[in-house]
């Protein structure tokens, strides 16, 4: 049963900021529904379709998740915890939390069951709603181990009917029970669009987890909608921007660009039917604004590498002739140079012969506005796609920060920089050289942890635990993190991770840990791209059978040291990297060695690989070394193999 729209009339009064524009998530869905009910807010791929939901079918499904929600127990100031891909009703309960003063505490759907009780031990979650079956599993099990959730509330059916579980609760279930409530009680869609305010925590979100457990990091609805603000306010983001949700929604990525800067700006939420159709999905939805990480962008630019070895002669010739133009074209405009005679023309022709065609293959055709963040993109990576005519733009932030601190504006673009700070935003350097932020989009705290946000939070200023430096007009150059600024036995400064980044450039290079803290030279423990490797041994008629057999191979550990030697080439001698092995798997978020958006642990790995690393120092030709690895299932098995050891030069 559908609300009808005088009852959307009724409930037009929502929270408002001072300059009048919505200041909490359910006051700008509210808004969208009376000032935009019928344009479109989500649309989700199904079975090969895009069915579409617009504002005023969203609005009213979030007052009836909210009303039912309610009903099943969900609290102010308690959590609810989302776990599952992007889904359209996924997003419809984050909100409805947020209309009770609760707030989603969205999970990443990867995360093995055992590691589900520190993501779900903040806010005293009771309710869950879970994308589908294999989610609902893992609460389940939750459940016998902690007693919670009681209830959890399911998008698919499929593969549940059998279950005979108490507190188990279809989200057509919900929604009915929702309506019912709603008409029975006529006031409190209005009651649900005001509770909330601005100070209340609109997402609990986690810290990256690199150096011990994640923290709870809560943000506010004022904290969300100002970082979307000061984006908006740059041209970083533009009224009814087709976006595509596709990156995990427990990354604070995922939660600006996605969902607040749909109800904030009236975006139009693209959904994929699944992960495995998310490149083919992206052809069909074109979006105008597209986000991914710089590990997505080089497989990008790998699929096209690949695609035109496997083209046909003429197109490759074409590739061949203006592509390394148009990539030194857009060079000499970053380095500020004049444009030159024929310039003009060649990015013409191009575009009808290589450019528009490469960029509809990738979806990319209406991407006005691409972005990359969360560490260091690669110079040729980020050339190839600005000499393809997509505008990709690098910035940095933090979930601290809701996401967005610094931002490449414009054509104000630089391969160092991430660019200057968002308006409303002020970053400073202190003494040491770390990163201050200081702005509304920064959080209060974190959550239950009063120590750690009396460190990070000192005068007023987050200390993002960031090393960097403002450039004279204030460009803002990161270099990695302060805590991870170390020594070699001869007092030589330096920063891995700014190295290990460097050598993620290749596209060979899927994961890499640098080390040499305490020691005479440094070494590194590198995980070979599968994809990208596997291509170029195709091409070189190089067999294997697995990871671990191609990872060994000689002719790839010739590749792999001809990487090394490329960076070594821009670092100061002490600092270049003398030995490498390549492990015989990928680092790994199961096995903890990275967290869930790939970052390192360096204490863990340094820990399970201390005896391959003594080897690597030791002089050793090879060693027998076996690991312990972690199923999808959450079981755990053992694979041993003699791995080389190599020197670089």
């Amino acid at each position: 049963m559908s609300l009808p729209i005088r009852h959307l009339r009724k409930a037009s009064k929502w929270p408002c900021f001072e300059d009048g524009q919505p200041s909490t998530l359910m006051a700008a869905l509210a808004r969208n529904a009376v000032q935009s009910g019928r344009r479109v807010a989500v649309r989700e791929r199904d079975f090969g379709i895009w069915p579409e939901f617009t504002w005023q079918r969203f609005y009213e499904d979030v007052l009836a998740a909210a009303a039912a929600l309610e009903q099943l127990g969900l609290l102010p100031g308690q959590a609810m915890t989302v776990i599952g891909d992007n889904r359209y009703r996924l997003y419809v309960a984050s909100v409805a939390a947020t209309a009770l003063r609760a707030f989603p505490a969205p999970v990443f759907p990867d995360v093995p069951p055992e590691e589900l009780a520190h993501y779900t031990k903040y806010g005293t979650p009771t309710v869950a709603v879970a994308e589908d079956q294999e989610q609902v599993d893992k609460l389940l099990e939750l459940r016998e181990r902690l007693g919670r959730p009681q209830r959890i509330v399911y998008d698919d059916p499929r593969g549940l009917a059998a279950y005979k579980v108490e507190g188990l609760i279809s989200f057509d279930t919900l929604l009915a029970d929702g309506r019912k409530r709603l008409i029975a009680e006529p006031q409190l869609a209005g009651d649900l669009v005001q509770r909330s305010g601005p100070g209340d925590i609109a997402v609990l979100l986690h810290s990256s987890g690199t150096t011990g457990a994640p923290k709870g990091v809560p943000l506010t609805h004022e904290n969300v909608l100002q970082g979307v603000r000061n984006a908006a306010e740059a041209g970083y983001f533009e009224p009814h921007e087709n976006c595509y949700a596709y990156l995990p929604m427990a990354w604070v990525g995922d939660f600006i660009f996605t969902l607040t800067g749909a109800l904030a700006l009236r975006f139009i939420i693209n959904i994929p039917e699944r992960q495995e159709t998310v490149l083919h999905d992206l052809r069909e939805v074109t979006p105008t604004m597209y986000l991914a990480a710089p590990r997505a962008w080089d497989n990008m630019l790998t699929r096209v590498q690949v695609a035109i070895a496997d083209s046909t002669p003429l197109k490759r010739r074409l590739f061949n002739y203006f592509m390394p133009r148009a990539i030194e074209i857009e060079r000499r405009r970053i380095a500020g140079e004049p444009a030159r005679a024929g310039d003009r023309l060649l990015r013409l022709v191009g575009e009808i012969a290589v450019f528009g065609p490469l960029k509809d293959y990738l979806g990319l055709s209406r991407a006005a506005r691409a972005y990359t963040g969360g560490e260091a993109i690669g110079e040729d990576t980020f050339l190839f796609f600005r000499a393809l005519g997509v505008n990709l733009r690098q910035f940095y932030g933090q979930t601290e920060t809701s996401a967005l601190t610094a931002a490449q504006l414009g054509d104000d673009v630089r391969l160092h920089t991430v660019g200057k700070p968002l308006p409303n935003v002020e970053v400073r350097i202190d003494d040491s050289g770390e990163i201050l932020v200081r702005s509304r989009s920064v959080i209060k705290g974190y959550y239950n942890d009063p120590e750690a946000s009396r460190k990070a939070l000192a005068d007023g200023w987050l200390h993002t635990g960031d090393a960097g430096y403002l450039e004279p007009d204030g460009h803002l150059v990161v270099l990695g993190r302060v805590s991870e600024v170390v020594r070699t036995e001869a007092g030589e400064r330096y920063i891995p991770n700014y190295i290990e980044n460097r050598l993620k450039f290749s596209p060979y290079v899927r994961n890499v840990a640098i080390l040499g803290a305490g020691r005479e030279t440094l070494a590194a423990i590198v995980c070979i791209d599968y994809e990208a490797v596997g291509h170029w041994a195709e091409a070189h008629g190089i067999s294997y059978t697995s990871y671990a057999e191609l990872s060994q191979r000689r002719e790839v550990y010739d590749l792999v040291a001809g990487v090394l030697r490329h960076v070594n080439g821009f670092l100061q001698p002490p600092l270049r990297v003398r030995r490498f092995v390549n492990l015989h798997k990928d680092f790994d978020p199961d096995d903890g060695e990275i967290t869930r958006t790939r970052k390192i642990r360096r204490n863990v790995v340094e820990e399970r690989y201390a005896a391959l690393i003594e080897a690597l120092y030791g002089g050793s030709s090879s060693v027998d070394f076996e690991a312990t690895i972690t199923y999808e299932s959450g079981q755990t098995g053992r694979i041993r193999r003699t791995l080389s050891l190599q020197d670089v030069d």
